[in-house]
């Protein structure tokens, strides 16, 4: 695994390696910290993963869209967006046999049995043993994968890449193209606006995340075309509804992800567009925010009035459209107002009704505190901001208390949501490391400064496996030019570098010395006997 071409070469800078005093206790002791909440988060995903599993058809073996009154029915938008692709990222960290085996064979059973327009879902009726509507309704059937795409399979596609589901992925992607390229027909299938503004916002982030993956040009032109539509033709900035929160802010980070992808090609399109983008932006920061900087659920823009004074749960969702933007053109107003939620968050917005108040509890459902924290995450990933930690590390623990002994939460297909934004917390406190093979007796947390990151892996009984490093997804896996934050993205921390050197110092001798990225890639080998723990030091030598 070491690069032995390069000993000779460092060879001084590994004799002067202080390893008897390389160990910094403040950073063990957090990293420590960071393995217990990370294991918490793990293991309550395992165990979202083997609930939901127990309530599969036996015949199908597809998992409902809820236990209640749809306890019958498989659909696209619900029971394959927002649940089955968390089950399948728990299993691909945590249990590659359930990954290939079981939610391997619940892919291909969907694909056989609720493919009906090509590759198009449809709802599927347990009891029935076929479609649950007689009557072919194209709407729904666009609108379900649609959410299907953005909500579960890109996700998916965004941390693993290559496999089955991105290609499921795409072929339900090229067979909406056939359908809904002309997407002003999107109108005659819905009567609310805000469903037509939610698949179009859909489109909008994947094609412009799948034009970069293929470089085929048609995913482009596609986006372009609904970009068009929305600023150039019926003015987006002047309409009398607008959603800030999900099911319709899409189309704003649909917006900012084409805006970014049409700067980096110095495309034309992108100074088109520009004006009418900004005056969006402009307004909905004038109408569209309380005093502390977080978005109302709905606007009326062509009013300058709120619809709906709720707070947005996702209010991370609409600010990384701000973010982009700003990476962008480097317009202060749209980091200053990213920036500003952060100060009132630990003093007003702890343990906050993020959903209205119901059956489900005096907070609501769990759904609104997946949304508030993952917007945290992911726009911690960018602005390590302290007052922002401290809100998510408090968060997730009110998040946490919602999960029933059994493992389900709510039991419907928001579930999943709470499962993906564990996922996303854990992978933040091991600075997106795992171990392979996990089980859970065997900890790993981290903790990283500005010049290095320290690893800890804790074992509870004997262990042999891998450390596995994060790598840069957005290049090796979307060949995106720069890592722009966006909605359902899994945030890097800790990625190697292909062709860097780094330095590893160990209370592990064997594991002592340089390696290059690509040969990190493949993982540290570890051996932990009961009881004993593993502390890596990593960094770049500056030569």
């Amino acid at each position: 695994m070491k690069s032995n071409c390069l000993i000779y070469i460092f060879i001084i800078f590994i004799l002067g390696c202080k390893n008897s005093n390389f160990i910094d206790n403040s950073l063990v002791e957090k990293a420590v910290i960071n393995g217990n909440l990370a294991q918490e988060s793990f293991k309550r995903s395992l165990s979202f993963t083997n609930a939901w599993l127990e309530m599969s058809d036996s015949e199908s073996g597809l998992i409902p869209t809820n236990l209640n009154k749809k306890i019958d029915l498989w659909e696209p938008a619900n029971s394959a967006a927002d649940n089955y692709p968390f089950m399948v990222l728990t299993a691909y960290l945590l249990d590659k046999d359930l990954y290939n085996g079981v939610l391997l064979d619940m892919l291909n059973n969907e694909k056989k049995l609720t493919s009906r327009i090509g590759s198009l879902p449809d709802v599927y009726s347990f009891t029935k043993k076929t479609f649950e509507n007689e009557i072919l309704d194209l709407g729904n059937i666009i609108f379900g994968a649609s959410e299907y795409i953005k909500d579960g399979l890109m996700p998916l596609n965004e941390f693993i890449g290559p496999s089955p589901w991105q290609e499921r992925m795409i072929e339900i992607l090229d067979d909406l193209y056939i359908h809904i390229s002309d997407f002003d027909s999107l109108d005659t299938y819905y009567t609310k606006t805000s469903y037509v503004e939610e698949i179009n916002g859909e489109m909008l982030q994947t094609l412009s995340r799948v034009y970069w993956m293929t470089n085929d040009q048609k995913y482009l032109d596609w986006a372009i075309k609904i970009a068009d539509h929305y600023l150039l033709e019926i003015d987006l900035s002047n309409v009398e509804y607008l959603k800030l929160r999900d099911h319709g802010c899409e189309i704003i980070g649909g917006l900012s992800e084409l805006y970014i992808t049409l700067h980096l090609l110095s495309h034309e399109k992108k100074y088109e567009y520009q004006p009418h983008l900004y005056r969006l932006l402009d307004k909905i920061l004038t109408f569209g925010r309380n005093q502390d900087g977080f978005f109302y659920n709905s606007i009326n823009l062509k009013a300058n009035q709120v619809i709906d004074n709720r707070i947005a749960d996702t209010w991370g969702y609409t600010l990384n459209a701000f973010y982009t933007v700003w990476m962008t053109d480097k317009k202060s107003e749209y980091i200053k107002a990213v920036l500003k939620p952060f100060k009132s968050l630990n003093n007003s917005y702890r343990n906050f009704e993020w959903e209205p108040k119901n059956q489900l509890g005096p907070l609501g459902s769990q759904d609104g505190y997946a949304d508030a924290i993952e917007s945290g995450i992911n726009l911690y990933n960018r602005r390590q901001d302290s007052e922002l930690k401290a809100w998510i590390d408090s968060e997730i623990q009110v998040l946490f208390g919602m999960q029933k002994n059994s493992g389900i939460i709510e039991g419907w297909h928001g579930d999943g949501n709470f499962a993906r934004t564990a996922l996303m917390y854990g992978l933040w406190k091991t600075q997106g490391a795992h171990l392979e093979p996990w089980q859970p007796t065997v900890k790993i947390g981290a903790i990283s400064t500005n010049d290095k990151r320290c690893f800890v892996i804790t074992a509870e009984d004997d262990w042999e496996g891998q450390l596995m490093f994060d790598q840069k997804r957005y290049k090796t896996i979307l060949n995106l030019p720069v890592d722009y934050p966006r909605i359902n993205q899994f945030p890097e921390w800790f990625t190697l570098d292909h062709d860097a050197i780094y330095s590893i110092e160990s209370n592990q001798k064997h594991i002592n010395g340089l390696y290059e990225g690509k040969d990190l890639k493949l993982g540290i080998k570890i051996i932990l006997s009961a009881n004993e723990q593993c502390i890596i030091m990593v960094k770049k030598p500056r030569i």
